[in-house]
């Protein structure tokens, strides 16, 4: 599963936290997103395991006959692998930060469901890459409860002083139920930070990514 280069997004990487025991909105949107997902004939990407609201979401794709793919660093597969689910694709990597670029190589479109602080990471990582053009792809917020509009404030906060521009915002999507999310993903158009410098990536061979396209490798290396 590769991410698509065209306006017809097919691959849906959804993030979120472990724990919903008691959030039943939670629960019920996360399985209401898988079910939109198969119903619009589209894939999933999420970080594998069989724990919290992508767990959910991608039951609920999976028993509906759509592909899933999950990306889930080697350190914490042991606590919640795919190991009873052979039939689901399953990519293993070295750490946190290759698994998210391993996402942004496979995965068109984000979408964050209520989550924890690794959650958070991932968001404001992907945010930030839009921010420096190293990727375009629209970030959806599955609003349940309004659970994500402190940062909303919070983005708006920075563009009102001039921290980031106010272009950025606009690769964010916001809808409270996957349905209207969806829909506004059609319509979606990136546009970059004018006064960011569109970054241009080496290829293996040295040429510029300008005029041959390749997959990020962004993976700290310590």
């Amino acid at each position: 599963m590769v991410a698509t280069h065209n306006k017809q997004f097919k691959n849906i990487c959804v993030l979120s936290g472990f724990n919903y025991d008691k959030h039943k909105e939670f629960v019920e949107a996360a399985i209401d997103l898988g079910r939109r997902i198969t119903k619009r004939k589209l894939y999933l990407v999420y970080g594998g395991g069989n724990r919290g609201f992508s767990k959910l979401v991608s039951e609920a794709v999976y028993v509906r006959g759509s592909q899933v793919l999950g990306i889930i660093p080697r350190a914490p597969k042991p606590l919640g692998s795919l190991s009873d689910s052979p039939i689901r694709e399953e990519l293993v990597v070295s750490g946190m930060q290759e698994r998210i670029t391993k996402m942004l190589n496979h995965a068109d479109v984000f979408i964050f469901l209520p989550g924890d602080l690794a959650t958070l990471e991932t968001l404001i990582t992907l945010a930030s890459w839009v921010h420096l053009n190293i990727h375009q792809k629209p970030i959806d917020l599955l609003n349940v409860n309004n659970f994500y509009d402190d940062f909303i404030a919070f983005l708006n906060y920075t563009i009102k002083n001039y921290f980031i521009h106010s272009t950025t915002k606009k690769n964010f999507i916001c809808a409270h139920i996957a349905n209207e999310l969806l829909d506004l993903l059609q319509a979606y158009r990136p546009e970059p930070d004018p006064r960011t410098l569109v970054l241009e990536y080496p290829n293996n061979d040295g040429n510029s990514s300008r005029s041959k396209k390749c997959k990020l490798d962004l993976t700290l290396r310590l």
